[in-house]
C-alpha cells in the first residue's frame, strides 16, 4: 500500500505565498508522476501541476509564472511553492502520484486534501 501525506495549506491574504508538501510511503517501487490538484467549492478536480520522474513539468494556465513544482527523489516528496495568491486559488489542493508498487501494479494514489484560502 502506498500512502500520501499533505501539509502546508492555510489561510493566506491575496498576493501572499504557501509551500504545500507531499511525502509518498509506503511499498514503492517507483514513482512515474507526482503533482497537485485541486477542488473548489462546487467545481470539478482540475490539475495544478505534475512532474514527472524526467523531471519534465506541465502547469495549468492559471498558475503559470506563480507556482513552482520541486521535488525530492530520495524522499519521494514534492514541494508546491506558491506565489501571487489570489483569492480564486482558494481550493483543497490533493496531491497526485502515479507509483508502481512492490505488490507489482501501477496505480494512481490521492492524498487526503488540504485546504488553501485566501483571503483580506
Amino acid at each position: 500500500q502506498v500512502q500520501l501525506v499533505e501539509s502546508g495549506g492555510g489561510l493566506v491574504q491575496p498576493g501572499g505565498s504557501l509551500r504545500l508538501s507531499c511525502a509518498a510511503s509506503g511499498s514503492i517501487f517507483r514513482i512515474y508522476a507526482m503533482g497537485w490538484y485541486r477542488q473548489a467549492p462546487g467545481k470539478q478536480r482540475e490539475l495544478v501541476v505534475v512532474i514527472t520522474s524526467g523531471g519534465s513539468t506541465n502547469y495549468a494556465d492559471s498558475v503559470k509564472g506563480r507556482f513552482t513544482i520541486s521535488r525530492d527523489s530520495a524522499k519521494n516528496t514534492v514541494y508546491l511553492q506558491m506565489n501571487s495568491l489570489k483569492p480564486e486559488d482558494t481550493a483543497v489542493y490533493y496531491c497526485n502520484a502515479d507509483v508502481f508498487s512492490a505488490d507489482w501494479r501501477r496505480m494512481d494514489y490521492w492524498g487526503q486534501g488540504t485546504q488553501v484560502t485566501v483571503s483580506s
